[in-house]
């Protein structure tokens, strides 16, 4: 017996709605027997930044052959693509606005098509709900075999947005920025780092294949506006209830945490807010 087809769901939609409903009842429609996961329905409304983020902390988790639906589309009705993409060991489907780019950044591109041969997709399509009527369909088609050439034709470029990377300001001096601030008001930055025995290997963003830099969790010192942050972490209970801390997280990029609170409120922070890391001799 071949295994379940697995099709993941991220949106903006909430569940006050029947929008992910109405995808969810497209999907089983065509492929009864899809395990449809929710990854997550409550992105920040219109945030694609969230929601790439979201998608680059989850997807590799799933089994191969896994395809992630992921519709956070402002410009729904407009010229931007429907698209299909096969990158690494996994299908992805989304609007042509920057949301793989994370994934991207990963991943090798191996196909793209534009979502645009009638004969899959629900009809009428709506001018406003393309999750349900382009999107949802593509993901069942393929969950029952469809391969991904007949959905469209294949296009060569897609969107993509640039990624914040850290800076190297001069030796031990590091200019990094807060990519995402997860439920809890942590803030999680472009510093990346991989656990080396004792030691933490500063690492490009995104695996960008830049030498990595040995450090000791000792030697760094975080200033996030007019704190400093001495030494990383290895979990939040690791500092006092209410005093900021530095730790790398599960995604492996370092975060400014407040145990039992947000950092993010109680240090005033944004997205794309800068953030200094010194190494200390």
């Amino acid at each position: 017996m071949s295994p379940p087809s697995i099709i993941t769901l991220i949106t903006d939609f909430g569940l006050t709605d029947g929008y992910v409903g109405a995808m969810k009842g497209v999907i089983l429609s065509i492929a009864p027997q899809a395990d449809i996961v929710d990854i997550s329905h409550a992105v920040p409304a219109q945030d694609l930044h969230s929601a790439g983020w979201i998608l680059y902390t989850t997807y590799d988790t799933f089994p191969e052959g896994t395809t992630h639906c992921v519709v956070v589309d402002p410009g729904v009705g407009s010229q931007r693509r429907a698209i299909a993409v096969q990158a690494g060991v996994y299908t992805f489907v989304a609007p042509d606005n920057g949301l793989l780019s994370y994934v991207l950044a990963q991943e090798p591109l191996h196909v793209a098509v534009e979502l645009s041969n009638p004969l899959f997709h629900r009809r009428p399509v709506s001018h406003t709900f393309h999750a349900r009527d382009i999107f949802a369909p593509a993901a069942a088609y393929m969950a029952q075999g469809v391969p991904l050439a007949e959905l469209g034709a294949p296009i060569e470029q897609l969107v993509t947005w640039p990624l914040p990377r850290p800076e190297r300001c001069s030796k031990g001096h590091f200019v990094g920025h807060i990519l995402h601030i997860d439920h809890f008001g942590n803030c999680i930055t472009d510093f990346r780092f991989r656990a080396e025995e004792d030691a933490l290997a500063l690492t490009s963003l995104l695996g960008e294949g830049a030498e990595p830099l040995l450090i000791s969790p000792r030697q760094v010192c975080i200033e996030v506006g007019t704190m400093a942050l001495q030494g990383v972490s290895h979990t939040y209970a690791d500092g006092p209830a209410g005093e900021p801390l530095a730790l790398v997280g599960s995604s492996g990029h370092l975060e400014i945490a407040i145990p039992e609170g947000s950092a993010a409120e109680a240090l005033n922070l944004r997205v794309g807010d800068s953030i200094i890391m010194c190494l200390k001799a």
